[in-house]
């Protein structure tokens, strides 16, 4: 099993010039359970202060269109009552706390979080932007986001509901120095190239002022980090 850091695409700062979330990062890597091939793709908010902390991310959603819909298409296997532990594109939750298993359930599930553990204890939450709006079948209701899809109305966000808990500050357990996890996403090995769009507020984890950053990240489809490395390289003769 290979994981790829996957650079961000250029990004669109909102934030003043002391913004310290630097982009929307992604690592991929390619798994299978229950017959079905898949990528998982862990998106990650990136930080170059030592006490930034990331408080909710919102206007979730698709840059641009393909021949598939970006709204679904997602995988599940979660322990929530509208899967019970089984891979499913149908059925599922993106509530962290339903999670299950740490080696059964949660390599194989789309969730998402404002850092922390994919677990019981972790304070994220969807906010009402679950509820209403959307377009064709993706339109919101009651179940806020115990769904298998996403909500097209690109207003899509979710909070750390607890923030003195600083679940989403880095260097708190289990995020890094630098980074803080927003989510995970499974998609079926042979899917194309996905670019959604997302605005994040964070402060300084001591009570500052909330900074905004908005920027775009990619879930590129299987074969096309190799063309992005050669681009890369391309680039990199030129200068």
């Amino acid at each position: 099993m290979k994981s790829v850091m996957i650079a961000a695409a250029t990004l669109a700062a909102t934030s003043a010039a002391s913004a310290t979330l630097t982009q929307w990062s992604v690592v991929q890597t390619a798994v299978s359970n229950s017959g079905q091939n898949m990528i998982r793709y862990e998106v990650f908010a990136t930080f170059n202060g030592a006490t930034d902390t990331l408080l909710n991310v919102f206007n979730f959603g698709a840059v641009g269109s393909g021949a598939e819909d970006w709204y679904g298409g997602f995988w599940h296997k979660d322990n929530s009552d509208y899967n019970g532990g089984v891979l499913s594109q149908q059925y599922g939750t993106w509530a962290p706390q339903l999670t299950g298993s740490a080696t059964l359930n949660r390599p194989f599930d789309s969730f998402l979080l404002i850092g922390g553990n994919p677990a019981g204890t972790n304070s994220s939450n969807a906010d009402p932007s679950w509820n209403s709006g959307g377009t064709g079948a993706h339109v919101g209701n009651s179940n806020g986001w115990s769904r298998a899809d996403l909500v097209n109305n690109g207003q899509l966000g979710w909070f750390n509901s607890s923030p003195p808990n600083l679940q989403g500050r880095v260097g708190t357990a289990p995020n890094t120095a630098t980074q803080v996890k927003i989510g995970q996403f499974m998609l079926s090995a042979g899917h194309e190239t996905r670019t959604y769009t997302l605005t994040a507020g964070y402060n300084n984890g001591a009570g500052g002022s909330v900074q905004f950053f908005t920027g775009n990240f990619v879930l590129p489809a299987p074969g096309a980090i190799a063309l992005l490395g050669l681009a890369g390289l391309a680039g990199r003769r030129r200068r």
